[in-house]
């Protein structure tokens, strides 16, 4: 096999044309990310004789934490890049980029996560070698190729949804400026409550819409003209993805806003033709999840999995290596 050459791309770079179709490791999604406030994205790309055979794609983003009081580095990869020669071993190619991305940040970022692997094996033996160390975790999705929406739905969530039906709910696509602006400030309060939950800055979501309304798309419940619930959908490949949502369901109980916020996100992808709908973070499986729980009652299949992470620290990295092997 000729040598590969890998170089590396940062916030503010100049892309060359790259081929490639997966959102997560687009260019759209590099230029987004680096022009919103807290994101740096970083690229590699391996290619032979200056022609492109792999891409692998990351953010490091920027959060605040009272306890102790600083600032944290945290690195994200979505999936395992994009290759584009078959007559290469994709996981060996995949464990030269690991490599090359983690020699770049693994002494700026606090922590470095993998998640999204297509399968829990995949690049198993790279993963242990540069440092990391795997938790199992849950995918939850729902196909939506070979039965409707409304045939996966359980007994409870289908009265649930007839009934805000009956009760005047209704749901439609943002297409507004003031309407989008208006679902952004509800779900940044919703989202601020929550610890555990990392919020963007709300430029990431208006750029995604501007670059490309194709990519992601903001779904509105109404009671009587006054937004009570909502949901942010992204798109890649064959596949839509449920990033964030929320309802008032203190004040709307009985109209169920937080169950129409999916559904209408879930009935859309359907008759558009995307073939599989999944929820973004389905959680750990040891722990009772009542999130996991709601999204379970739309019909969809839990999957095990794994995700990776890699501290700044290698005695944590080994450590923990040992105690999840």
């Amino acid at each position: 096999m000729k040598p590969i050459r890998l170089m590396t791309y940062r916030a503010g770079s100049t892309l060359p044309p790259l081929p490639g179709h997966s959102l997560s490791n687009s260019s759209e999604l590099f230029r987004i990310y680096g022009q919103t406030p807290g994101y740096a994205p970083i690229l590699v790309v391996a290619s032979i004789d200056g022609r492109p055979v792999a891409k692998l794609q990351a953010v490091i983003r920027k959060s605040m934490r009272l306890f102790p009081p600083s600032i944290i580095k945290r690195c994200e990869l979505f999936g395992t890049g994009e290759y584009f020669d078959n007559s290469l071993p994709q996981d060996e190619l995949f464990g030269l980029m690991l490599e090359h991305l983690t020699g770049e940040i693994k002494d700026s970022c606090f922590l470095i996560e993998v998640r999204n692997l297509p399968t829990a094996l995949f690049g198993y033996k790279h993963f242990r070698r540069n440092g990391y160390f795997p938790l199992h975790w849950l995918r939850v999705y729902n196909s939506l190729h070979s039965l409707s929406p409304e045939e996966r739905l359980d007994p409870s969530r289908r009265r649930q949804i007839n009934r805000a039906l009956k009760n005047g709910v209704t749901t439609q696509v943002a297409r507004t400026e003031e309407e989008i602006q208006a679902f952004l400030q509800m779900l940044r309060r919703n989202y601020s409550a929550k610890f555990r939950k990392h919020f963007p800055d709300l430029q990431l979501f208006r750029l995604l819409m501007k670059e490309n309304p194709k990519t992601a798309s903001v779904f509105l419940v109404k009671y009587r003209e006054r937004i009570i619930g909502g949901s942010f959908c992204m798109y890649s490949d064959d596949c839509a993805y449920l990033c964030f949502s929320f309802g008032l369901r203190r004040r709307y109980a009985w109209f169920y806003p937080g169950v129409m916020a999916v559904w209408a996100a879930l009935t859309d992808a359907h008759q558009q033709g995307y073939r599989h709908f999944e929820f973004f973070d389905a959680g750990l499986p040891f722990e009772q999840v009542g999130y996991r729980r709601f999204i379970l009652g739309f019909g969809g299949k839990q999957v095990s999995t794994r995700r990776w992470f890699r501290f700044r620290w290698g005695w944590i990295n080994r450590l923990a290596g040992w105690l999840y092997r």
